[in-house]
């Protein structure tokens, strides 16, 4: 398994994995043609130099995603942070260990980017993702708030 930074022509690809997980279905739309919306998330994140949307490829097939962000802060005596969003591996390919190598693999690059703490959300109904982070070593540190935002306001 490769990762390496998404191109345009992954994005459909990426938006299926992000549209097949029970939790998120609906909240996505996978249809062809995509939304115009997804190019242009995928343009800004392309232009910023603090993101990245990786894919994990295998034998030439997108089997994995999952969006870094490098976030500077003034606490923690001004480190910057390493935000892991978005972690979705194919359904056809789960169970086989490929989630641990990829969050492993975007640790070893926030490290390197020099961020001195790496940190990710989950939605507190994946209950088996909790584990899965934790088996990896990650501690549960935060309670999370989200205000979602009604463009049509304001």
């Amino acid at each position: 398994m490769i990762f390496r930074d998404a191109t345009l022509a992954d994005l459909p690809a990426i938006v299926a994995m992000l549209d097949d997980d029970a939790l998120s279905r609906g909240r996505e739309d996978a249809s062809l043609p995509l939304n115009p919306r997804y190019e242009m998330a995928f343009t800004d994140i392309d232009r910023d130099p603090n993101q990245r949307l990786i894919v994990a490829e295998r034998e030439g097939e997108v089997i994995g995603t999952m969006q870094l962000s490098y976030l500077p802060g003034i606490a923690f005596r001004g480190a910057w942070r390493g935000q892991i969003e978005a972690v979705r591996i194919a359904s056809s390919v789960r169970g086989q260990g490929l989630g641990a190598q990829m969050i492993d693999w975007a640790v070893t690059e926030c490290r390197a980017r020099g961020c001195e703490l790496v940190q990710l959300t989950s939605m507190r109904d994946r209950v088996d993702a909790h584990r899965f982070y934790e088996k990896l070593g990650w501690t549960k540190s935060h309670f999370g708030f989200k205000l979602k935002l009604d463009q049509d306001e304001g």
